[in-house]
């Protein structure tokens, strides 16, 4: 797929006109750590993902994706073991809490490093 590039002039210089397509969806967990294996596993497709604007798209769809199959497998065994609401609602309060708690230890840590690294 070959796109039209067009170019500006800056003083004697033609410099390409190349913007990114605006993405506002977040990519999420699911995103990240598909993201993180990607680079790690099959760098040549995180540049050709990179390079042609598509990575923050496709790593949006990717999360969207995961999580509406997260949420059909978890129905699915709630259907399955009998689990109402009343049991399920202290669990995924638990489960908040506890992912919070892991996003502070996650940003305290950043914090940290960046300081060592000053």
């Amino acid at each position: 797929m070959m796109q039209e590039l067009n170019y500006i002039r800056c003083g004697d210089y033609f410099i390409p006109d190349i913007r990114l397509s605006k993405e506002n969806r977040p990519i999420g967990r699911w995103g990240r750590i598909h993201r993180d294996y990607i680079k790690e596993h099959n760098p040549i497709r995180f540049n050709d993902l990179c390079l042609n604007g598509e990575l923050w798209t496709y790593l949006a769809d990717l999360n969207e994706q995961a999580q509406n199959r997260l949420e059909l497998i978890i129905e699915q065994m709630k259907a399955s073991e009998g689990v109402t609401e009343v049991i399920v609602r202290p669990i995924r309060e638990r489960l908040h809490q506890k992912q919070k708690h892991q996003t502070q230890q996650r940003q305290n840590g950043k914090k940290n490093r960046d300081s060592w690294e000053r």
